[in-house]
């Protein structure tokens, strides 16, 4: 595998930890963003825009300038979760986590950016460095700038705790769901708990909207297709023997193909309609898009699976065993732009297993070097495919 110096590996577990230590939340990434900076600079990269408010996007010239323009992007937003991994660099802000190790993220984009700063591409690689994430907008305002216009192919990279270090995903077709939001609120007419006939209760639909939209996805959905509806939390009354005027219920939609997702929304808003009209109701229902499926180009993953094989040979390629349904905002750039996105295993033996978004998430550093290095050689021979 590509190797850095001692001083570099010094360099990027200390950066690491610097950002792992004092974590922000998504559009408050300020001092991250000025660490990062000062990191890149430090590795010799100068041409560092500010995009996105608290994001950043460093420019690495290539040797042909009119060789195809690559990108890699790692996330540096952080999560509301109070860390309990008794590291010596853990969180110093109360409440504030990198539980999904975006700490890693950014600290491998600069690593591909060191080993890419010291012997170039053949064409530009722009470095992405994105906040908010978690919150699914990042992506857009980075997109939004223009800052990537000109980028033919885009790669990034999420830990896993599931896969051991030294392996990788790097699949084609779907990687990750989408992320969709509904809220629908149930407006009846409401009266004395021990006279229901004189009102037209809205928890009676509720119910039974609850228990409708779960066969969306079991009657719905063709059963080769993975889907998501969940209905996360309810609302209605407050007294044992009053019935409310309303009741209301809000839910994720989570699907790996724009189909499905538009089935299930469409789904959404058909039976809230019906399961009103059938019980008296008035529903307003309100569908929010979130993150688009993450699906990965097959030229892009193509490319991927290369670099890992070159890099770490042919069995550090892993599949997902059971399709992904969290969402990711890299979506949004693979909508635009050829694009890969891989899961770099965190995880050997004696290692906790405690997941992502947990308060006990502990990758192993030594990803960063496998992440840098395989972003770094991603990006190598995507601008030097063919036009």
């Amino acid at each position: 595998m590509t190797s850095f110096t001692p001083e570099e590996r010094e360099r990027i577990v200390a950066l690491r930890r610097a950002l792992h230590a004092a974590p922000e939340l998504s559009w408050q990434e300020h001092t991250t963003q000025r660490t990062l900076r000062a990191a890149l600079e430090q590795a010799g990269i100068t041409e560092i825009q500010t995009v996105a408010e608290t994001g950043l996007v460093a420019t690495i010239p290539g040797r042909d300038p009119h060789a195809p323009t690559v990108a890699l992007r790692g996330d540096i937003d952080a999560l509301p979760i109070h860390e309990e991994t008794g590291l010596p660099f853990a969180s110093r802000h109360a409440g504030v986590m990198h539980a999904c190790g975006h700490d890693m993220h950014a600290a491998w984009t600069v690593a591909a950016g060191i080993l890419l700063a010291r012997d170039p591409a053949v064409g530009t690689v722009k470095l992405v460095l994105q906040p908010a994430e978690e919150v699914g907008e990042g992506a857009a305002r980075i997109l939004a700038s223009g800052a990537l216009d000109d980028v033919r192919m885009i790669f990034g990279g999420h830990v896993d705790w599931r896969f051991r270090v030294g392996e990788v995903v790097a699949t084609a077709g779907p990687l990750a769901a989408s992320t969709d939001t509904f809220t629908v609120v149930f407006h009846g007419r409401g009266g004395h708990g021990a006279r229901p006939q004189d009102a037209i209760d809205p928890i009676v639909g509720l119910g039974a909207f609850v228990m409708a939209v779960q066969t969306l996805v079991s009657r719905r959905l063709d059963p080769g297709l993975p889907g998501v509806v969940t209905v996360g939390a309810v609302e209605a009354g407050r007294a044992a023997n009053v019935i409310p005027e309303q009741a209301r219920a809000t839910g994720t939609i989570r699907a790996t193909t724009p189909e499905t997702r538009t089935l299930l929304g469409n789904g959404v808003r058909q039976l809230a309609e019906s399961v009103a009209a059938t019980h008296g109701l008035r529903a307003e229902i309100t569908l929010s898009e979130g993150t688009p499926p993450l699906v990965n180009t097959a030229s892009a993953a193509a490319i991927a699976q290369t670099a890992v094989r070159a890099l770490l040979g042919d069995t550090a390629l892993r599949t997902l065993a059971t399709a992904n349904m969290g969402g990711e905002d890299f979506a949004c750039y693979t909508e635009r732009m050829e694009g890969c996105f891989l899961r770099i295993g965190t995880w050997h033996e004696g290692r906790s297993a405690a997941g992502v978004h947990t308060p006990r998430f502990d990758p192993d550093e030594e990803a960063l070097f496998v992440g840098g290095a395989v972003l770094a050689e991603c990006a190598r021979r995507a601008s030097a495919a063919p036009r």
